[in-house]
């Protein structure tokens, strides 16, 4: 892999992790555009742990009251919350390693904006607006579940389990934020385990580092970024973004043939 691949793999893992337009659609998609195939393993660990410095970076103030307050900060919350995507991933990782393929890539994307207008939509009928609560924790672990699929986003979809029950828009943002913290990590070790069958791979030290470096730095302002506009603005034009992209994909499977052969 040349430098300036790295670099594009890296700004791309590194927005799209936090930003409600899902990282692993992206990767599926660039990867593609790039030629890119059997990327090595290591690669993948690289940048994942970029965006996992990235995360803890920006909310290490919110991890440190979690562990000082624990039930004022819903710990046992996080922890249920966590639990679906965890069970689901580890049953159905088959499915989810043929989904990489891009198969479902097109709808899936489409189906994120869905999530996002439904999410808003739900949201607005809300009188009041509450803390993470059980449920609404629940809610946002079943759709970060659904979120392992790529092409559906991990942000976008558990900020958007929060709304369904009404949940102030910055709590929800903080907590799926928190959340993917436990998710990036469990990720990292599968990750790791499959080394032990497949290698290190054909790696080049440069290119990986930088990759690493700009998912980190990416991560980390698209995690800023989005909490602060999930207090002033909707996630309207991220679902105009993702439906276009979606059809984008569908028209390219099945038609153009540009990106997916």
């Amino acid at each position: 892999m040349e430098i300036w691949q790295s670099i594009i793999l890296g700004i791309t893992q590194g927005l799209t992790e936090f930003l409600p337009v899902s990282s692993s659609g992206h990767l599926v998609l660039v990867q593609n555009a790039m030629g890119l195939a059997d990327i090595p393993i290591m690669y993948d660990v690289m940048f994942h742990l970029g965006t996992l410095v990235a995360v803890v970076l920006v909310m290490y103030r919110e991890i440190a009251a979690i562990f000082a307050h624990p039930v004022k900060n819903h710990l046992v919350v996080l922890i249920i919350a966590t639990i679906p995507a965890a069970v689901v991933g580890f049953l159905f990782n088959d499915l989810f390693e043929e989904a990489f393929s891009g198969t479902f890539l097109g709808i899936c994307f489409i189906l994120t904006a869905v999530i996002l207008m439904l999410g808003e939509f739900i949201y607005d009928r809300h009188k009041t607006k509450y803390d993470i609560s059980l449920y609404s924790g629940i809610s946002m672990g079943l759709m970060q579940a659904l979120a392992l699929f790529p092409g559906i986003s991990r942000s976008g979809s558990t900020i958007a389990g929060g709304l369904f029950f009404g949940v102030n828009r910055t709590k929800a943002a903080n907590f799926a934020f928190l959340m993917s913290i436990p998710i990036i990590l469990g990720s990292l070790a599968s990750e790791v385990l499959k080394l032990k069958d497949t290698g290190f791979g054909d790696i080049d030290m440069a290119p990986m580092a930088v990759g690493t470096v700009v998912a980190a730095v990416c991560g980390f302002f698209a995690v800023k970024f989005m909490l602060k506009l999930i207090k002033e603005r909707k996630l309207t034009g991220f679902a105009i973004y993702v439906t276009a992209l979606g059809i984008f994909v569908l028209i390219d499977q099945n038609v153009s043939h540009l990106i997916f052969k």
